[in-house]
């Protein structure tokens, strides 16, 4: 299930966190990648520990927190804080499946990474190339979103990031453990919620209402681990 969350972060806000991000010193992205994984990856990221991926990872977790529409597809039970990388002079990263687990730095902590996302920090005219092409149920989607939107998708979906030829590409990127294991019972859930809502919507005093908003947290009751 790809879900895209468009204006997680305003103009006016990615702006501030891409100029900060223009400021710092980037390290080899190989640095954090799997043995398989560093063999296609070219790509520059901030060290986990540097104090301004701290400071934009946690603003993006309070705004996740904030959004119902990542709340309602991803379920979630434990995110990932937020990791932040730069593609530019032809820097891409191969096709790979992301890791199963991930630790998070400084606790005892793991995170099983049954959804990926990536936040977009710069705007689609600003570079060529950088496209985030995921292998989906129904075939390649190709991803190249606004600065400030998010596009989350299954963990376990081979993708890719397209070479960035003209221009630099920022985004943030981390994984959440859902409630929810099964991305097919993450989707029925997902889509049941909607439906809940837009009879909300349009017939707020609708008898079914109550009996479907049963049905779905029986299903969460019954699929979900804590």
């Amino acid at each position: 299930m790809l879900i895209h969350v468009p204006e997680l972060f305003s103009i006016d806000e990615v702006r501030d966190m891409r100029a900060r991000l223009e400021e710092v010193e980037w390290e080899d992205g190989r640095a954090t990648a799997g043995h398989r994984a560093a063999l296609v990856k070219r790509n520059e990221q901030l060290p986990l520990d540097h104090p301004l991926a701290r400071d934009l990872g946690g603003r993006i977790l309070d705004r996740l927190g904030q959004t119902p529409l990542f709340i309602a597809a991803t379920l979630p039970l434990r995110v990932l804080p937020p990791r932040f990388n730069r593609y530019e002079g032809k820097g891409s990263y191969g096709p790979h499946i992301d890791n199963a687990i991930f630790p998070i730095p400084g606790t005892p902590e793991r995170v099983r990474s049954d959804v990926s996302c990536t936040v977009f920090l710069s705007d689609p005219q600003d570079y060529d190339g950088g496209e985030l092409v995921i292998e989906d149920t129904f075939g390649e989607q190709r991803v190249k979103l606004a600065g400030g939107d998010m596009i989350v998708y299954p963990g376990s979906s081979l993708h890719h990031v397209t070479p960035v030829t003209r221009g630099t590409r920022y985004a943030a990127f981390f994984w959440t453990q859902s409630l929810v294991r099964a991305d097919a019972q993450r989707r029925l859930l997902f889509d049941l919620d909607s439906a809940i809502q837009a009879i909300g919507d349009d017939h707020p005093e609708h008898g079914s209402i109550d009996a479907l908003t049963g049905v779905y947290h029986n299903l969460l009751r019954q699929w979900s681990e804590t």
